[in-house]
């Protein structure tokens, strides 16, 4: 009885998946294992980006369960990072990311909705900002960068101008997703392109060869782009209002 009840969960919980999450996964997924194969990439490397990968698709399908890939992404991605000197990321990762998995995890059960067509405390209620709430969050953002940028540089970081503004972005994002407000997406595409950059130039300069983390980051910014729409239509659907932050 325990496994029958084991499958059903199971097939609820892959039931939602639409076609494009499947085949977005699939792609990725398989362009990561040729890459690391072709271009001898680190095992460390292919783990951080395939779970990374699960674990935003996870987030655009507004599913807790993100979480637990988030905690192995997120302290396979620090070290990483710390490898190649960029320490901002590094800290961001192993400081903030990791330890905020466990929050999200507790703050998200405590805010899920329960229907027939969900798995029961997976999908999770969002919320949407006003005009107000975006002015504050830009001038935190420019601040936030440029002091960041200003510590980076004195304990001689690499590329520390694009490494502080996806670290601020990332934690602005990361508390928007704490939050559950579906505007979290608009940061993280900013995110995700900035962090392109970061890690080809990054990968240029020192010669490494960690190209699957590039390939994550793509990754990650087609989900963002489907998790804006995603997260806009389960607001709409859930007929929420807009909040302050």
């Amino acid at each position: 009885m325990a496994l029958t009840a084991a499958e059903s969960k199971s097939q609820r919980f892959l039931k939602d998946w639409t076609l494009f999450e499947k085949v977005w996964l699939l792609i990725f997924t398989a362009i990561n294992i040729y890459l690391f194969f072709a271009w001898d990439d680190t095992l460390l490397g292919l783990i951080s980006s395939l779970t990374g990968m699960l674990c935003v698709v996870l987030v655009a399908k507004g599913k807790i369960s993100n979480y637990y890939f988030g905690i192995i992404q997120t302290s396979t991605y620090a070290y990483i990072s710390f490898t190649y000197g960029l320490y901002g990321e590094a800290m961001l990762n192993g400081l903030f990311y990791f330890p905020v998995q466990f929050i999200g995890l507790y703050l998200w059960r405590r805010n899920t909705i329960k229907n027939k067509n969900s798995v029961q405390g997976e999908d999770v209620v969002v919320k949407t900002m006003n005009t107000r709430s975006w002015l504050y969050t830009i001038i935190a953002i420019v601040v936030g960068t440029i002091l960041y940028a200003i510590l980076l540089q004195a304990i001689g970081g690499r590329s520390v101008g694009l490494d502080s503004a996806t670290n601020v972005l990332s934690v602005t994002a990361q508390i928007f997703m704490l939050k559950r407000f579906a505007e979290q997406w608009l940061i993280w595409i900013l995110v995700n392109i900035l962090s392109i950059i970061l890690w080809i130039v990054t990968l240029e300069a020192t010669g490494g060869n960690d190209y699957t983390l590039v390939v994550m980051w793509t990754a990650f910014l087609v989900n963002s782009i489907y998790g804006y729409y995603n997260w806009r239509k389960m607001a709409k659907k859930q007929g929420l209002a807009e909040e302050i932050v």
